[in-house]
């Protein structure tokens, strides 16, 4: 019987064909890309994030935002589907969402929530919306008293900028209903 590959590189070629076939067998499964960007955030990073969340809130005596690793896996997943150009779209997902962008990388967690927390002076209560020509948004989302649940993550996109994606559950910014 003759053989195909000479029995020289038999050795070689097992070898090779081991590796092969124990690196597909051993792959993990196909994995949505926010589960495999991000699991846990570190709780140095976390807390970045929840003070100023709950310091904004606890003016208004609104319990505080808890962490959700579901929504930081959203929010990065998010964050890299715009790291090429870095532009502030929204997910248009089930989630509330506020995104923040910055000029270089060394942007910080309480940068992105005190720059939403800047627009309390123009959300009027009493009309329920923003002063002419004012954002209110971000803020009214930080202070929904029914969200409960707070998710962020920070990317540096290619241009070397910063975007910060936090993402709130229940969503708030209901068409007429107040945040609280």
């Amino acid at each position: 019987m003759a053989s195909l590959i000479p029995r020289s590189l038999v050795g070689k070629y097992s070898i090779f064909l081991l590796l092969c076939i124990s690196q597909t067998s051993f792959s993990p499964p196909h994995q949505p890309l926010a589960r495999r960007l991000l699991t846990t955030t570190p709780r140095n990073i976390v807390k970045q994030y929840l003070t100023p969340h709950n310091k904004v809130r606890a003016k208004l005596g609104l319990p505080p935002l808890k962490w959700s690793n579901k929504l930081a896996n959203y929010a990065s997943w998010w964050g890299h589907q715009r790291q090429g150009n870095c532009e502030l779209v929204h997910s248009q997902g089930d989630y509330g969402e506020n995104l923040f962008w910055g000029s270089g990388k060394n942007w910080k967690p309480r940068d992105a929530v005190t720059t939403w927390a800047r627009e309390r002076p123009y959300y009027d209560y009493k009309s329920n919306s923003c002063k002419k020509n004012e954002q209110c948004l971000h803020y009214t989302q930080i202070v929904w008293k029914q969200s409960t649940r707070v998710g962020c993550a920070k990317v540096v996109c290619k241009t070397g900028d910063t975007l910060i994606s936090c993402n709130y559950d229940p969503h708030g910014n209901v068409v007429g209903e107040k945040p609280f």
